[in-house]
C-alpha cells in the first residue's frame, strides 16, 4: 500500500489555513505567550497540537460521528465544551477589567505569569479539545476528503500530519511572542488582548448554547 499524497497535501492545505483563523487556540497562545513564561506558551501549544491528534482519531475511527449522532450526549458535549469556554472567557474579561480599574496596564497578572507549564497543557488541550466546533470540523472535513477505502498508512499519515502542523504553528507563535522585548512591547496591550481573548471566547460559547435552541 501507498500513501495517499494529493490527499494530505489537501488535507494539510485546508488544515494550515484553518489553523492561522483567529479562534480561541489562537487566542490563548497568544494571551499564554506575551503574559506567561515560555515554558508555559510552549505546553500550551502542545497541549492544542494533542487535541487536534486525538480529534483527528476520533474522527478517522467513526467515533466523533458516533457521538455527534447520539443527540443528548452531544447536547452534553456542546454544554460542557460551551460551559469551558464562558468560564475561560469570562476570566480574561475580568483581568482585563482589573487591569483599567487599578490602573496598572504595565503589570503582567500574577496568576497568568506563574502557571506552570502543566497548567499550560491543560488549558491548551481543554481548549481545543472541549469545543464541539472543532469536532465537528474534523468531521466535516474527513468525511468530505477520506472515502472508507483509504488506507491505514495513509491514516496514520493523516494523524501525524494534524499533530505537526499544529505543533509547530502554535510553538513558532509562542517562541516569537514569548521572546523579553516583545513581552515588554506587549504590556501596554495586556488588557486588550485580555479583553479580545475573552470576548472571543465568549462569542464562541454563545454560538454554540444558540445552536441548542
Amino acid at each position: 500500500m501507498t500513501l495517499e499524497y494529493q490527499l494530505l497535501f489537501s488535507l494539510a492545505l485546508i488544515h494550515t489555513v484553518a489553523l492561522a483563523s483567529p479562534g480561541p487556540d489562537f487566542a490563548l497562545v497568544v494571551k499564554l505567550a506575551t503574559q506567561a513564561q515560555r515554558k508555559t506558551a510552549l505546553a500550551s501549544a502542545f497541549g492544542l497540537a494533542v487535541a487536534i491528534t486525538l480529534h483527528t482519531l476520533l474522527s478517522l475511527t467513526g467515533i466523533s460521528l458516533i457521538i455527534k449522532s447520539a443527540e443528548n450526549i452531544y447536547i452534553v458535549v456542546q454544554l460542557t465544551g460551551a460551559t469551558y469556554l464562558a468560564w475561560m472567557g469570562l476570566g480574561a474579561i475580568r483581568e482585563a477589567i482589573a487591569h483599567w480599574r487599578d490602573h496598572k496596564q504595565q503589570i503582567i497578572t500574577t496568576s497568568t505569569r506563574e502557571l506552570s507549564a502543566l497548567q499550560g497543557f491543560i488549558r491548551g488541550l481543554s481548549t481545543n479539545l472541549l469545543n464541539p466546533k472543532a469536532m465537528v470540523f474534523f468531521i466535516t472535513l474527513f468525511s468530505t476528503l477520506i472515502s472508507p477505502t483509504v488506507n491505514l498508512e495513509t491514516k496514520v499519515a493523516i494523524t501525524l500530519l494534524m499533530f505537526l502542523l499544529s505543533l509547530i504553528w502554535f510553538s513558532f507563535i509562542a517562541l516569537v511572542l514569548s521572546k523579553p522585548k516583545i513581552q515588554q512591547k506587549m504590556q501596554r496591550a495586556t488588557p486588550m488582548i485580555n479583553l479580545i481573548t475573552g470576548l472571543l471566547f465568549v462569542s464562541v460559547s454563545l454560538v454554540i448554547i444558540n445552536g441548542l435552541f
